[in-house]
């Protein structure tokens, strides 16, 4: 039973909650063209701004709610604003393209909106019923928004492949959480935490923990868990595509540090090995994947199983290094992915969306502004200094090569070589080739703005670093002291 003080840490998941049961109605009595598809995202975007501004508020208070299955903390507000940031960037690219993509749906935006409060309470997760119970209310909207576009067969296997194999991880991660359950007799990570540090652990308890972090990393597209993500990736309309890339990564992310620095925090030594093997097969599958692909939101799809290689890569030190790196890397990675799909969005051929890697060719001379944004994107994501994506490979490196995983490092910065070559191979057909059939001129505003401020971002990280790495320095040692 819950007191009146649970309610104010949770008080931005709660109002995106109530937002959500309002727009039911909205979207069931307003209409069903597309004013009333704008009307619904709208309110959606009003609530994640004012939920943003509560997290800003409150998120120097460390406490817990619900019996401690809620956690409410510097870290927690730290991610859940990238999470908001991302969401908001991806819902907001898709107003203007609401016809086009045949998303015209008000229930898109709900679902949306009732995903991110998922995200948000995966990220607070403190328990293992909480953490269950936030992952499937991230996931079942997803699952919808996959298959949003109804008269596409491509977009209905999406769907349908989506929730199958997510399905499946579900059942991994409740099957791994039994056995956790059943060694620590509590559900509760510093319960959890108390029991693994006792002394030798049982065999099962181990495997229960390997498919916890399994059911996790498939939420996180980490191979050998990425079989969903380039036909999902492909299939989805790209603005839930835009949505797939970018925020659902970092609440995911988030949990699995909570996991495994909260309720697996004494046995690093055991988990790390799991996560090293998760990045490696993540960075090399992901960079040689890239390669032989032709439809651009594929390619996308297998950087960014790539990029939480990454990303895990750091995760895998079991230091605070570790999770201020990843801090960092998820940080330029939610402007990195937005700034991107607000180009690819804009990619449209007699008012139909233009998806082949082929289409760029010549847009340097057609919209040569656009093609100075996606070149600074590529060159980011590749690594180039001094742009964001390079400050994020040597964060997680770094911490990488600190805790001893040198070769991991050395693996890291190889494959990032390697994934140069798909990005540079962009650049090369919009500034060395020309095309005969042009994109559109008529490009949204809101992509235009969402790609402004990615941009902004992506250029002058290097200028802000010295304040990001103060709030993400507070950020990991609320998370490694807390647990």
């Amino acid at each position: 039973m819950f007191e009146i003080n649970d309610i104010l840490p949770a008080l931005p998941e709660m109002f995106l909650a109530c937002v959500a049961l309002l727009l039911v109605l909205v979207a069931a009595y307003g209409g069903d063209g597309a004013v009333n598809a704008k009307r619904v995202c709208s309110i959606a975007l009003g609530a994640i701004v004012i939920a943003a501004v509560m997290l800003w508020q409150g998120g120097d208070i460390a406490t817990t709610a619900f019996s401690g299955m809620f956690s409410a903390d510097s870290f927690s507000a730290y991610m859940k604003l990238l999470v908001l940031m991302g969401s908001f960037a991806a819902l907001y690219m898709s107003i203007s393209p609401l016809e086009q993509d045949d998303i015209n749906k008000p229930e898109f935006s709900l679902l949306v909106l009732l995903a991110v409060v998922g995200m948000m309470l995966m990220i607070s997760a403190n328990d293992l019923m909480s953490l269950y119970m936030a992952v499937e209310l991230q996931s079942l909207p997803l699952y919808v928004v996959a298959a949003m576009r109804t008269n596409s067969l491509r977009s209905s296997e999406a769907g349908l492949k989506y929730f199958l194999l997510g399905a499946l991880s579900s059942g991994m991660l409740l099957y791994g959480a039994s056995l956790v359950y059943g060694f620590a007799g509590t559900t509760s990570f510093d319960g959890i935490s108390a029991a693994v540090a006792t002394g030798a652990l049982p065999v099962v308890f181990v495997i229960g923990m390997v498919f916890m972090i399994c059911g996790i990393a498939f939420k996180i597209s980490a191979a050998p868990f990425h079989m969903w993500t380039p036909d999902v990736y492909e299939g989805s309309p790209t603005p839930v595509t835009a949505l797939f890339a970018i925020a659902p990564k970092v609440a995911a992310m988030a949990l699995m540090m909570r996991l495994t620095y909260g309720a697996f925090g004494p046995i690093a030594v055991e988990w790390s090995q799991v996560l090293v093997a998760l990045s490696i097969a993540s960075m090399v599958i992901g960079a040689f994947g890239a390669i032989m692909q032709t439809d651009i939101k594929r390619m996308m799809a297998y950087s960014s199983i790539a990029h939480m290689g990454y990303a895990l890569a750091g995760l895998a030190a079991g230091s605070h290094a570790g999770v201020l790196g990843v801090i960092i890397y998820m940080t330029g990675y939610i402007f990195m992915g937005a700034g991107t799909f607000a180009i690819i969005l804009m990619m449209r051929r007699e008012g139909k969306s233009a998806t082949k890697i082929d289409d760029l060719r010549g847009l340097s001379k057609t919209h040569p502004l656009f093609a100075i944004g996606l070149l600074v994107m590529m060159f980011s994501m590749a690594g180039i200094p001094p742009l964001a994506g390079f400050f994020g490979k040597w964060y997680v490196f770094l911490a990488a090569v600190n805790a001893g995983l040198i070769p991991l490092a050395v693996i890291g910065v190889v494959m990032s070589v390697v994934g140069a070559f798909y990005y540079l191979r962009i650049i090369r057909m919009m500034y060395f080739e020309d095309s005969d059939d042009p994109l559109d001129a008529d490009l949204p505003m809101s992509n235009r703005l969402v790609l402004t401020v990615s941009l902004a971002v992506v250029l002058l990280f290097f200028a802000g670093l010295g304040s990001l790495l103060g709030t993400a320095d507070i950020a990991a040692t609320t998370l490694m002291t807390s647990n």
